[in-house]
């Protein structure tokens, strides 16, 4: 069966590593100084909580959450209409999960996959 017509999606750059408190030091230290990956500035100001590190191609963005139990890896998908990609995921019977963070005015949404990964369905990053 042929894919149907519609927006084109994308793996996106952003991979996003949410990770409980009593983690988040550790982890921060892996990346950066066990594993010596080049750090990046943060352009969302999230203040000292997250983290960013170049991931070869992608950006691996380590975030301090309270309240989860144990770390969850949220990725990104890109595409040039997310209201076009908002339309056929909704066809798909794949639901929206805006609530799981606050994303301002941006058109970028949340959904999760069948095995509960959550993605950021965005609009291409243009660095």
């Amino acid at each position: 069966m042929a894919a149907s017509a519609g927006p084109d999606f994308r793996g996106g750059r952003n991979i996003a590593m949410k990770v409980p408190p009593h983690q988040w030091e550790e982890t921060v230290r892996f990346y950066r100084e066990t594993l010596g990956l080049r750090e990046l500035a943060n352009p969302f100001d999230t203040g000292p909580e997250s983290v960013g590190f170049e991931f070869g191609a992608n950006r691996l963005w380590i975030d301090r959450v309270p309240g989860v139990s144990q770390a969850e890896l949220w990725l990104q998908v890109t595409t040039e209409d997310t209201a076009a990609a908002a339309d056929r995921l909704a066809a798909h019977g794949v639901a929206r999960c805006d609530e799981i963070e606050p994303l301002g005015t941006t058109a970028a949404f949340w959904i999760t996959s069948p095995a509960s990964i959550v993605h950021l369905v965005s609009a291409p990053d243009r660095d």
